[in-house]
């Protein structure tokens, strides 16, 4: 797997010197460890630091500093690639990798445009994504929110390493929560009709449930007069599913996220799918039945105890349903299932494991990414009930209130794992403050100086038309280095599923970013100072005359390595979901 451009390079050079020491005899071990490059703690230590001499001392048999020493002898190109090679007690390997060689991060960047950080790692592997799936009974709410944003930026991340990715919402609309809404807009219908009613025990109270059965009162009008009531509640139940079906495909294309395919629950019991994959287990003597109800054994793969399928009344249960949903997803073909669940949903992924084995894959055929709540905030204090309505807050109340990219980042800026503090307030602020608007802000500061240099007739000149040896300030490698680690950055993210790791690399870009914008000078002095953008609260809106000489090339090469940060920070959004706004 990459770790980035320059470190690569950095990572070849040093296996070659292992081999070169093994062919002389001077080391023994047959397989070598992962050369993984770490950034040194100080900057003075170096550019990269390796531990492989530490990791060999036990196979070797010998003081790591002695096998550090014989790496360094056996460097290849080490007057090219290098500026310094430091071994430091017991036996760390700085290394200071030479200026051009970081500089030519940026015409790769460059050369692949788009491209750059994605790769081939998934060979095309086929992957089904399946997210959100909400119950179609009520409105998507935030938890539903971080679960969209958290699917969608896995799937994304999964193309991009050259997994052939698809997206799917199962959508639950058979059982015991469909029957509870049918019952429960159907008492609010009879309601509005003047009819006093029993609501059902465990019904949906929402407000919502009666604004639907008003919009199918208003709908089913005199027919409604000649239908039983079986019939009528049946008539509900139809009509508020695809209401609010309808509302959260809204929702979701709202927040940006559109599926692939959407598979419904009640078409796996239309096609009699369930009855064959229990039929099927049954024959495999991995049923059996007991006091009337029907036990799957997923004790014999790993799960803590066997599991009822079908109930002694003859109901199937949730797990009857999802055994042949995901047995109808490994028949496509996918070669890994990838299901984004609630924590609370934590104790379900043995049983589903233990489907992946009865069928005879590995448990790790299914992965699961689990999200945690969010709670939400207002200046700092917990935000539990809609004003507008009372009850729970919607996933589009919030889009509504800050915008579908703040929405997104901010449900992206923590591990799924672990709980989410999302404040409505901050996500509003346009300053240093707000995570989204400073990484936002980033790439429309560096479009301002596009403006800014046409308006004055100073070419903006592409790396590759550039000479780039004048960039050598340690801000300047600085940047360089951050952006050469993106591929590693983005390849971590897509195989952990963690895209939480891309919100932390564009904001400490962004940060080295603004850091440098305000230090030094990228374009000439004018006459006057000039305002790039209106700036956010924190940051500088104008260059002020530094007092550095500003020569063509300097200026030529700093806006070359503009041109790079930009379209790093607009590749690390894109596959989030979030605009790269040119202003702001």
């Amino acid at each position: 797997m990459s770790q980035g451009v320059v470190q690569d390079k950095v990572a070849t050079a040093l296996l070659g010197a292992l081999n070169g020491a093994k062919q002389k005899g001077q080391l023994k071990t047959e397989a070598w460890p992962t050369l993984s490059l770490d950034d040194p703690k100080r900057p003075e230590w170096g550019d990269l630091a390796s531990t492989v001499a530490m990791l060999l001392a036990s196979s070797e048999q010998r003081a790591p500093h002695e096998i550090a020493q014989i790496i360094v002898e056996n460097l290849p190109q080490r007057e090219q690639l290098f500026e310094r090679v430091e071994i430091v007690r017991p036996g760390f390997l700085n290394l200071t990798v030479k200026p051009a060689l970081w500089q030519e991060v940026l015409r790769e960047i460059e050369s692949q445009g788009a491209a750059y950080g994605r790769t081939d790692l998934g060979q095309g592997r086929r992957v089904l994504v399946e997210y959100v799936s909400a119950n179609p009974t009520g409105p998507l709410h935030v938890g539903h929110g971080r679960g969209a944003a958290v699917g969608q930026a896995v799937a994304a991340l999964l193309e991009a390493v050259g997994y052939d990715v698809v997206s799917e919402y199962y959508i639950n609309d058979a059982g015991r929560q469909m029957k509870l809404l049918g019952a429960s807009v159907y008492a609010r219908y009879q309601e509005l009709s003047g009819r006093a009613v029993e609501f059902p025990e465990d019904g949906y109270h929402g407000a919502y449930i009666t604004a639907v059965a008003e919009r199918i009162k208003q709908q089913l009008g005199d027919v409604a007069g000649g239908l039983e009531s079986a019939d009528l509640e049946a008539r509900c139940r139809a009509l508020a599913y695809q209401e609010l079906l309808g509302l959260i495909r809204d929702d979701l294309k709202l927040f940006g996220i559109e599926f692939h395919s959407w598979f419904s629950e009640a078409s796996l019991l239309e096609s009699k799918a369930v009855e064959r994959v229990l039929d099927e287990l049954r024959s495999r003597r991995l049923l059996f039945e007991q006091e009337g109800a029907w036990w799957f054994r997923s004790s014999m793969f790993g799960d803590e105890k066997d599991r009822v399928v079908k109930k002694q009344d003859g109901e199937y249960t949730y797990l009857a349903s999802d055994i042949a949903y995901h047995r109808d997803k490994l028949q496509r073909g996918y070669d890994l299932l990838i299901d984004v669940w609630g924590a609370d949903h934590h104790g379900y992924i043995p049983r589903m494991q233990a489907v992946m084995q009865a069928y005879g894959y590995p448990k790790e055929r299914l992965q699961v990414v689990l999200v945690q709540l969010v709670k939400l905030l207002r200046a700092g204090v917990e935000v539990r009930m809609s004003k507008r309505t009372g009850e729970f807050i919607t996933m589009r109340e919030v889009i509504d209130e800050v915008g579908a990219d703040a929405a997104k980042f901010f449900f992206l800026m923590r591990d799924s794992k672990t709980h989410l503090e999302f404040d409505l307030e901050l996500a509003k602020q346009r300053s240093a403050d707000n995570p989204v608007y400073y990484v936002q802000y980033a790439h429309a500061r560096i479009a301002s100086l596009w403006r800014v240099a046409e308006s004055r007739g100073i070419a903006c000149p592409w790396p590759s038309q550039t000479d780039l040896s004048a960039l050598t300030d340690p801000d300047e490698l600085g940047l360089i280095r951050k952006l050469s680690a993106y591929p590693a950055v983005l390849q971590a993210s897509a195989v952990g599923y963690e895209p939480h790791r891309m919100t932390y690399y564009l904001q400490q870009l962004a940060a080295l970013l603004h850091t440098f914008y305000n230090k030094h000078r990228i374009l000439p002095p004018a006459a006057d100072k000039e305002v790039f953008e209106p700036a956010p609260e924190g940051l500088a809106a104008v260059e002020e005359p530094q007092r550095e000489a500003m020569g063509p090339e300097r200026t030529a090469a700093r806006l070359a390595l503009m041109r790079s940060v930009q379209q790093v920070i607009k590749n690390g959004l894109g596959i989030l979901g979030i605009a790269a706004p040119e202003r702001m």
